[in-house]
């Protein structure tokens, strides 16, 4: 599948975005692995999956709107041998589907892909029934379950096929909309469980996933003109989280910020500080998210303004954190 990874396909993913990235990405993971079997609950077109559906009819089960039902059906395909993945909109993936997930997935163990679309704040027009920002921390309770949060397009397709061969579950939570910025221009090791530096700093460390991993970056540009430099970890599998990697930069840093675009309450601010407290870390840790509330109704770009998640945001809630400290 490496092959795949070029770099003229890594442009057009991000022209693209996430969503219509898994559809097309999938065309090509079929016709290598014959084996996968798509069940979705009436999103083909907004998964990105009508040239799936019409060319691989086989390998495509559409159960309506019954999401419930579509966990049930996937659970019969894997026990068949089938390398199976679920999707429609985040919040039905997992919100509507829990007791289900529970059960087969956690419980019994039945190994299913789960591809949630839209996640975040990115259906902001709709409200708070269509946004997430509960998924991770309802999920993150459940065992044998892993939870994945790509950065961009290329890690969303490298966290299907990673996951289609991973030894658990694999829930892919799919942030920001379109066109959804490069944060890997090449082809790069992708393994679940595995943070990846993407800036080594000097002074604080920023800890992000998903589209939030983007804002990280240009809110360090506007850091960087107030002397500060930070270290920027995708930390895009939120479990199995990579402890490994916060106990060593913890040791350099005063600060750890965690950045997400979720609750701060069961999502990876979350998730760090556990790991922080079960290693005694003594760097302070600042969580920048959603503060346990839903906010009104509004555009993707309105709501990150609002909640302080653009780069501005980001580096105003650093920046007044760290003043007089640093």
């Amino acid at each position: 599948m490496e092959e795949i990874f070029n770099k003229k396909n890594i442009k057009t993913w991000s022209i693209i975005g996430s969503r219509a990235t898994f559809g097309l990405f999938s065309l090509d993971l079929v016709k290598k692995e014959k084996d996968i079997i798509i069940v979705t609950a009436d999103v083909s077109t907004s998964a990105g999956l009508d040239k799936f559906r019409k060319n691989f009819p086989n390998n495509f089960v559409d159960v309506g709107i019954s999401e419930q039902n579509m966990i049930g059906v996937a659970t019969g395909l894997t026990r068949m041998n089938y390398r199976v993945i679920t999707t429609t909109f985040s919040p039905f993936q997992t919100l509507r589907c829990c007791e289900q997930i529970k059960v087969n997935m956690g419980y019994m163990k039945d190994k299913i892909t789960m591809v949630g679309l839209a996640s975040g704040l990115i259906l902001g027009p709709l409200g708070f029934t269509h946004c997430s920002i509960e998924d991770i921390g309802v999920l993150r309770s459940i065992p044998n379950l892993s939870i994945i949060s790509p950065a961009d397009s290329l890690e969303t397709a490298k966290s299907i096929l990673a996951s289609l061969n991973y030894k658990d579950s694999v829930y892919i939570r799919l942030t920001g909309g379109t066109p959804n910025p490069s944060i890997y221009e090449k082809d790069y090791k992708f393994e679940i469980g595995k943070g990846i530096i993407i800036n080594r700093g000097d002074k604080i460390a920023i800890i992000t996933n998903g589209a939030m991993v983007y804002n990280c970056i240009k809110a360090s540009e506007i850091l960087k003109k107030n002397n500060i430099n930070p270290t920027i970890i995708n930390m895009h599998t939120v479990k199995p989280l990579d402890e490994h990697i916060i106990i060593k930069e913890s040791k350099n840093f005063d600060f750890i910020f965690t950045v997400e675009e979720h609750n701060i309450i069961g999502g990876l601010g979350s998730a760090v500080s556990e790991a922080m407290t079960k290693n005694n870390l003594k760097a302070k840790l600042v969580r920048l998210g959603i503060y346990d509330n839903y906010p009104k109704a509004g555009s993707y770009n309105h709501l990150k303004k609002k909640l302080n998640l653009d780069a501005e945001g980001i580096s105003k809630s650093i920046l007044n954190e760290i003043k007089n400290v640093i």
